[in-house]
């Protein structure tokens, strides 16, 4: 178990290009190999997470080169993956599981998927439920609810599922067993959670139809490989928003990320805080908006949180809390009870970590409030193996009163291998 010590900053300033976004890169590995064709991959984020997924597409017989530029995806048509000798595993990617066992539910085959003592943990009845109403047998522990799933595929149908959360992952799981299901599936959520399988199914000429909260799959329709260009990632461009707004006399501009309308919640929210963000050349690559990222050191202000923003910033949640902690007045955050499941739940190791640090967190069931203050402690904060958690409690040392330590840092090689490098560079002292 690692831990980093990390020093208050002067200020942050300078030119970034963050890793290319998690979410798009899991599914362009997905939808490459069922496509028909060579899909090739640049922008690529290769953390722990996207190499899970990578991992296990190559034990079903598909073969994936990498040249450290490029990816190139050799698909096998809708019917093409092979059954694995062996169980796979996802390691701590909460995508990687959900989305694949609906990808494994349309197979002819037997498979078991697992991941770490973490993933162990996490819901699994959320995807369990609907696939076995299209038809699937998936069994696991604790009835089916927790990993390990054996998912025993074959002869799908399609159905209308109303989710009862907004989660992309429950939604693109379906839609991946929707493209084997005869008929068509249709996934409706309480609001739009983050459309990336949408736009990426139609690049690669999926039946699809988008309709007021929700989006329907024809089945049997098949993929033809694709060029695609994966941008930044917003959810790791948010650690150094946050830490221009917060830190005196800073200027950080962040380009090429991807600014997907579905996933600009957490912009939305620093902007309503009083921060200084703007969007610089927008355009749109592979189907996606993209644009730089220009931040401000800002005077933050406390807001109230909640509602369709929230499922648009979710994975944001940490970095936001950080934001709140430094702003005048109090924050509140409500509808966020998602974070409770993530991989960890975020909103305890929020609150208690906060609390290390000096600032007042009431704990509510669906979020917090956090009282700002100008002065954050040091002292050693528990990142719980959570990514999100370390870096964002990273974040907050630059302008703690001292060195903040945070254990358990490994876990950011699942979503941000350079983060601490590329931290280092940007910050003055």
């Amino acid at each position: 178990m690692n831990s980093i010590t990390i020093q208050p900053a002067v200020s942050v300033n300078g030119e970034i290009v963050v890793p290319g976004d998690k979410s798009i890169s899991h599914r362009s590995i997905m939808l490459g190999a069922i496509a028909n064709g060579v899909t090739t991959v640049r922008g690529f984020l290769r953390g722990e997470d996207n190499m899970s997924t990578m991992h296990a597409f190559r034990a079903m017989g598909v073969e994936i080169h990498d040249d450290g530029e490029t990816i190139s995806i050799s698909g096998r048509g809708l019917r093409g993956l092979q059954e694995p000798a062996d169980v796979l595993d996802c390691g701590n990617s909460g995508t990687t599981i959900r989305l694949i066992t609906g990808l494994l539910s349309g197979q002819s085959f037997f498979s078991v998927v697992t991941g770490d003592q973490y993933l162990r943990k996490r819901p699994m009845k959320r995807i369990v439920e609907p696939l076995s109403l299209m038809g699937a047998c998936i069994n696991g522990r604790n009835g089916g609810t927790l990993a390990p799933l054996a998912i025993r595929g074959g002869s799908l149908h399609g159905i209308s599922y109303q989710s009862p959360v907004s989660s992309a992952q429950i939604k693109s799981s379906l839609m991946l067993a929707g493209l084997y299901a005869d008929g068509e599936t249709s996934i409706t959520e309480p609001s739009l959670s983050r459309d990336h399988s949408e736009r990426m199914f139609r690049l690669f000429g999926a039946s699809l139809n988008l309709h007021d909260k929700g989006v329907t799959v024809r089945g049997g329709v098949e993929l033809t490989a694709q060029e695609v260009t994966v941008p930044g990632d917003i959810s790791s461009a948010a650690f150094f928003m946050v830490a221009a707004l917060i830190t005196p006399h800073s200027e950080l501009l962040i380009r090429n990320v991807g600014v997907n309308p579905s996933r600009t919640g957490v912009i939305d929210i620093l902007q309503a805080m009083g921060g200084n963000i703007q969007l610089v050349d927008e355009r749109e690559v592979s189907g996606e908006p993209v644009a730089d990222i220009l931040v401000c050191t800002s005077r933050l202000k406390g807001i109230a949180i909640s509602g369709s923003v929230v499922p648009r910033a979710i994975d944001e949640f940490p970095a936001v809390c950080i934001a709140a902690a430094r702003a005048e007045g109090i924050t509140t955050i409500r509808d966020a009870r998602e974070l409770r499941v993530k991989e960890t739940d975020r909103i305890i190791a929020m609150a208690e970590n906060l609390g290390r640090l000096g600032i007042t967190v009431t704990e509510t069931e669906d979020g917090m409030d956090i009282t700002g203050s100008e002065q954050l402690n040091g002292g050693t904060v528990d990142s719980r193996g959570d990514h999100r958690i370390a870096m964002s409690l990273s974040v907050a040392a630059l302008v703690a009163s001292r060195g903040i330590t945070v254990t358990d840092i490994d876990c950011v090689a699942t979503s941000f291998p350079s983060f601490y490098p590329l931290l280092e560079k940007v910050a003055s002292r």
